[in-house]
């Protein structure tokens, strides 16, 4: 037998936990109690006073199998004490430490918010039933009956899927918890009493779900995750703008390159990121309500007449969807799929804009903005990291993970359906919560940012061999031999001085203007088109968004 304590520190959240006799000295003298054994110990740590403690003896088989749950609560329960779910002990830093930045999700993406859409079906499936001439037993409702069941929608509170819940402890079922819960609501009413049996007629838990799943990327992305992708374009945009002229020694390779202007490449990342967000706002969310295996078999046996397929239809558009007639029990999922890819490729996108960002943050291209009290490093004062940027970064990469895993899995399911689609579907939250995250902090990034022009320019000063792509080009054109060599000669693993260009330039057999305009050329205004495309993001980022899904088309980059 193995001995050992159950110990908890009083005035404490401290859970209580067992102490096995193999890690501390061993116990000579166990006051109040029967179990005196040389085998039996218990320890309390030095650091909390003796006073504040309190210990019970629990003892483990020999095969390190914990003796029955009860036996140990009625032994230690009145010392132990459980975690209660709050920011320092969610297991997801969504629901803890970052809550505040994800919270807008949580009526979307949340338990509490799969429960509301659920119900939203049920009671819009009996009205829509209402409204068949051939379900006679379910006569038109009135208005006053309507503005109830509306109003079980609009009014469905926290209390409310608490209540859920509990009926679903009784029925192991989540679904037919909705289903108890409405009938409930509802058997007061003396005109929806005499139709209760026709909520959730003749649907399968999947018609419910999938409608709900769907409603719930549906008012998510468009309440939450695209206002918020559109104030990072825009801010961007903006970026990109205001620093259109100035000029920035480009890297290829990680080695100089010929210069272009800063905003030029921030305007880059504008017009792919607004790409994206249009192939997101593109994809069709869809929706199925075809009974057990898709073929409406229920329905048509207990009213044969109706066109059922044309009433799904009817009433899947009515919630906003797309309707897929082609399906088994479950809707394929091929849309999520979709969805999440092109969620995965615009975080990847702006994976690059935060990398590139350090960077520039690294080669001192900017200076961060510092705030009163804030501590970059616990060890160097100086430290002013770009931390914002960082956990940007670091959130796109976990977002991507789950999503890259619900797009692989949920479009695969077993012959007419299997539920590992269920469990994976209740974390499509995780995936749009640290997305919204990584949006919000690559926000904050920006604000910090200060273009740090004197770095910038200093850059290009000790950059002169960038002027060979244009002199060699020159040469080219009016016929001089060996160009390239030539200047390859010239610069390459040599120190390049803006008096040696000057001097090699001179002696070129070149026409008057095109040798002065060479001359008066410098890594500083060698920057091509750079500002004209710079300046136009905004119309570049327009010309994308064909769909109008800004507020203001006129100007998206304010």
């Amino acid at each position: 037998m193995e001995w050992g304590a159950c110990s908890r520190v009083l005035n404490t959240n401290q859970v209580s936990y067992f102490i096995p006799t193999t890690r501390f000295e061993r116990l000579r003298d166990l006051s109040n109690s029967s179990l005196h054994s040389s085998n039996a110990s218990f320890h309390v740590s030095p650091a909390i006073p003796r006073g504040d403690c309190r210990c019970r003896a629990i003892v483990k088989d020999s095969n390190n199998i914990s003796i029955s749950v009860e036996k140990v609560k009625k032994m230690s329960g009145e010392y132990s004490r459980d975690l209660e779910l709050s920011s320092l002990t969610a297991l997801s830093p969504l629901d803890g430490r970052y809550w505040g930045k994800v919270k807008d999700l949580a009526p979307y993406m949340s338990e509490y918010g799969l429960i509301h859409f659920r119900v939203m079906v049920e009671i819009r499936w009996l009205v829509k039933l209402s409204q068949i001439p051939e379900v006679t037993e379910v006569p038109s409702f009135s208005g006053e009956a309507q503005s109830y069941l509306q109003g079980l929608i609009d009014g469905f509170t926290i209390n409310d899927a608490l209540e859920v819940k509990n009926i679903e402890k009784v029925t192991n079922h989540d679904v037919k918890a909705v289903e108890y819960f409405l009938k409930q609501k509802c058997q007061s009413h003396p005109e929806i009493a005499k139709v209760l049996e026709f909520f959730h007629f003749a649907c399968t838990s999947e018609d419910i779900n999938n409608l709900a799943h769907a409603l719930m990327l549906k008012e998510a992305l468009n309440s939450v995750i695209f206002p918020v992708m559109d104030e990072v374009i825009e801010a961007i945009c903006n970026m990109a703008k205001a620093n259109a002229h100035v000029p920035m020694l480009s890297r290829t390779h990680g080695q100089p390159a010929s210069p272009t202007t800063l905003g030029k490449e921030i305007a880059i990342f504008a017009v792919r990121l607004s790409r994206e967000r249009r192939d997101i706002s593109q994809v069709e969310i869809m929706g199925k309500f075809a009974g057990a295996v898709g073929n409406y078999n229920a329905h048509l046996v207990a009213y044969p007449d109706i066109k059922w397929p044309q009433i799904a239809e009817e009433f899947v558009k009515s919630l906003g969807l797309s309707f897929n007639p082609y399906v088994t029990q479950i809707e394929t999922h091929d849309y999520m799929a979709k969805l999440f890819h092109a969620i995965i490729q615009f975080n990847n996108i702006l994976i690059d804009f935060d990398r590139d960002m350090w960077g520039y943050v690294s080669l001192g291209y900017f200076k961060q903005i510092t705030k009163a009290g804030e501590i970059g490093s616990s060890t160097m004062p100086h430290k002013v990291n770009p931390i914002d940027f960082e956990n940007s970064e670091g959130n796109l990469g976990k977002a991507n993970g789950g999503l890259s895993h619900l797009s692989m899995k949920l479009p695969i399911s077993r012959w007419q359906r299997d539920l590992t689609d269920s469990t994976v579907l209740r974390n499509m939250g995780e995936g749009l919560g640290h997305s919204l995250l990584a949006y919000r902090s690559a926000l904050q990034g920006i604000s910090k940012l200060q273009v740090n022009e004197a770095s910038l320019f200093e850059d290009l000063n000790e950059s002169w061999e960038v002027l060979a792509e244009p002199i060699q080009t020159v040469m080219r054109r009016y016929g001089i031999p060996e160009p390239y060599e030539k200047l390859k000669e010239l610069t390459r693993g040599r120190a390049v001085t803006r008096e040696s260009i000057r001097e090699f330039i001179e002696g070129l057999e070149l026409p008057t203007e095109a040798k002065a305009n060479l001359l008066e050329l410098t890594p500083h205004t060698y920057v091509g088109a750079a500002v004209e495309l710079a300046r136009a993001v905004d119309m570049a980022v327009n010309s994308v968004n064909r769909l109008g899904y800004w507020t203001d088309t006129e100007n998206n980059c304010k």
